[in-house]
């Protein structure tokens, strides 16, 4: 969608140093990094599909690039040693956000942010209620993905304030369409 595609060259961009990204996916993410501003980048992700398409498309950039195929809830690497994680539109099928939270939290320098883009439960009750009802269904047809998740409440409770926070619709069915997005150093 043209909406999430404007999120993240608003967003990745402001990636700096050694950056975790969590959810690389097939690398969708790679054309919107200033590889001036980043030295390295980890992707972690535990579709292996997806990472193998990520893989192909890394030589592509001059930068060092390099995957994990894990979970974001268990991430075998030493504390406080990324400068940035980047998290987009992963939020929403990790079966547990908060321990994925955690962890990047733990991976971050003490001066460190999370930057994200995400969609998530809509602020209009009426839409809420659509979202909860439909979400058991959704998330079987759409790979894992829990269109109902608070991000903001769930970002706070990972340990971050937020330096940027920006919601807002994209066009789309509103359901599917509500969007967080912006920067969270850690607290």
């Amino acid at each position: 969608m043209e909406g999430f595609q404007k999120k993240r060259a608003q967003i990745v961009p402001k990636a700096r140093g050694r950056v975790l990204e969590i959810g690389i996916g097939s690398g969708l993410n790679f054309d919107f990094y200033d590889f001036d501003k980043v030295s390295e980048i980890v992707g972690v992700d535990p579709a292996v599909s997806s990472v193998a398409i990520a893989k192909s498309r890394a030589p592509n950039y001059q930068s060092k690039i390099s995957f994990i195929e894990t979970t974001a809830e268990s991430i075998d690497l030493e504390p406080s040693s990324f400068d940035s994680v980047v998290i987009g539109y992963s939020l929403c099928t990790i079966p547990n956000p908060m321990q994925a939270l955690s962890e990047a939290h733990r991976l971050l320098k003490p001066n460190g942010s999370l930057l994200f883009m995400e969609h998530g439960l809509a602020p209009e009750p009426n839409i809420q209620k659509w979202q909860n009802r439909i979400a058991p269904f959704w998330k079987k047809i759409g790979g894992g993905c829990n269109l109902n998740r608070n991000i903001e409440a769930l970002i706070l409770s990972g340990g971050f304030k937020f330096k940027d926070l920006k919601k807002k619709y994209i066009k789309g069915p509103k359901i599917a369409s509500f969007l967080y997005y912006g920067e969270a150093p850690k607290a």
